[in-house]
């Protein structure tokens, strides 16, 4: 057995997220991998994203590193940037094993082999446990044959899907991430530096637009509330975060945990403001009061449409009503309420989506997010958009959520687009929404908020991934 040299790299690419918000989220996924095998191997991480690396740097970084094994995630608008950091590192070392994971590639394990020859092999699903024992078998010269999870090049050249994994039960199992290894001096947020964690993983949901459920799997598994509050802690007094946003795709999914956690942060004087996702119909008076009580400044509901056909083709369980409940109780705790939307489903109408821009102003939320619904691989919406032929493009860079890329009913790609322009325009250019924020901010959403707009208009139609607000990151699990 020997110390194998692992590099782990978010690829550089061009992401509106920063662009907007001038910072872009650490690479969880990839600092969890890290945690799994760094005691038995030299591991390093480097986010070509947050570093503003060229290629040319990353070439650089691997030819000093010489690594045996390099790592790669990426979200799908940026695959053909991984494409090219796994192409530098063989054209460096042609016996260097290159891995990728991350949803994109685990519902297109064959596709991503095909188009990059570069790629050994694919971690799908929940990933610490495959690349262990993926890193294990590479160290021991073990063939790789029934390492679950994993998608790999046989000698003959066929490409080998072994069986899915099943998932991680107790997720406490999974060491803390490696901060240590991340370049946290770059995750600041308008002169505030900020932290991530992920307390939960798995949606029992089924929404069209999400592989979330798929990736980590319907059942819901939390992590204790002691391992939250360790975590926390870390980030606190190690790192000085004193701004923490929770990436778990329903924090109050447990309602109970959830203002046990909220308590906890509370009783132990972490002194941290944070933000977290809700479910409109996983929230109430209490989980509000703690989560204001405990920090929370802002949570973030999915709403997605203003009528209840939409929200029935999506499969999102709400109602219009639900919404409404949900942001007043939110508003009523002192909490502020970021809203999503999403517009451009096959058959929407324009009456329909009119509803939803409208409903975006009267539902009560102090922030709100627009994209264009996206068939990425390995959802429903994915399925529905093949099986119709509605696609209007495999170009992976094009599936930003602001670029339209399905063939629509009722609307051409240029007006869908123009629609999502008039949501934001129309959303935050009113006087009240205006007069507020400058009294209060400043003007800080004012100009974030054009930014988004001219982002759309200019650099999303190419590259752009529009952010939330605050910055939701995807991870390599």
């Amino acid at each position: 057995m020997m110390e194998l040299r692992i590099l782990l790299v978010m690829s550089p690419t061009e992401s509106a997220i920063k662009r907007i918000v001038g910072t872009t989220g650490p690479p969880l996924g990839l600092a969890y991998l890290a945690s799994m095998v760094r005691e038995e191997h030299d591991v390093r991480i480097i986010d070509g994203i947050a570093e503003e690396l060229t290629f040319e740097d990353v070439m650089k970084i691997i030819k000093r590193y010489d690594p045996d094994m390099v790592g790669i995630t990426a979200t799908t608008s940026a695959m053909y940037d991984a494409y090219a950091v796994a192409k530098i590192a063989k054209n460096l070392n042609e016996n260097v094993f290159v891995v990728m994971g991350g949803p994109h590639v685990t519902f297109t394990p064959e596709l991503t082999m095909r188009e990059c020859p570069c790629i050994d092999a694919v971690v799908r699903g929940e990933g610490e446990i495959t690349f262990k024992e993926l890193v294990e078998a590479l160290d021991k010269g073990r063939p790789l044959k029934g390492i679950l999870g994993l998608s790999y090049r046989e000698e003959n050249g066929k490409i080998r899907n072994e069986a899915p994994r099943p998932l991680i039960k107790n997720v406490d199992e999974i060491p803390i991430p490696s901060y240590d290894l991340l370049p946290m001096d770059k995750y600041v947020a308008d002169g505030t530096p900020f932290g991530t964690v992920m307390t939960s993983r798995g949606c029992p949901f089924n929404c069209v637009f999400c592989s979330s459920s798929l990736q980590f799997g319907k059942r819901w598994r939390g992590h204790s509330v002691e391992r939250v509050i360790e975590e926390l802690s870390i980030l606190r007094y190690e790192y000085g975060r004193r701004e923490i946003e929770f990436l778990d795709d329903t924090f109050t999914l447990n309602k109970v945990r959830a203002v046990e956690i909220a308590e906890a942060i509370e009783r132990e004087g972490l002194d941290i403001h944070w933000t977290a996702s809700s479910r409109v119909n996983t929230f109430n008076e209490k989980v509000a009061k703690a989560m204001k009580a405990g920090g929370c400044h802002t949570v973030y509901f999915g709403v997605e449409s203003g009528t209840q056909r939409i929200l029935d083709f999506i499969g999102k369980g709400i109602t219009p009503q639900q919404a409404i409940d949900a942001v007043k109780t939110a508003k009523k705790a002192g909490l502020r309420a970021l809203g999503s939307f999403i517009i451009g489903f096959p058959d929407e109408t324009r009456e329909e989506v009119d509803t939803t821009i409208a409903f975006a102003k009267k539902v009560g939320v102090d922030f709100a997010q627009f994209t264009i619904a996206t068939p990425y691989p390995g959802t429903r919406l994915w399925t529905y958009a093949v099986q119709r032929n509605l696609l209007l493009t495999r170009n992976w860079r094009r599936y930003t959520t602001v670029d339209p890329v399905m063939k629509l009913e009722h609307f051409t790609p240029e007006g869908i687009a123009k629609m999502l322009r008039r949501a934001y325009l129309s959303f935050y250019l009113r006087p009240k929404v205006l007069l507020k924020d400058l009294i209060e901010r400043h003007g800080f959403i004012f100009k974030r908020a054009i930014r988004g707009v001219l982002n759309i208009y200019y650099g999303g139609k190419r590259k752009g991934e529009l952010s939330k607000l605050p910055v939701k990151t995807a991870s390599f699990d």
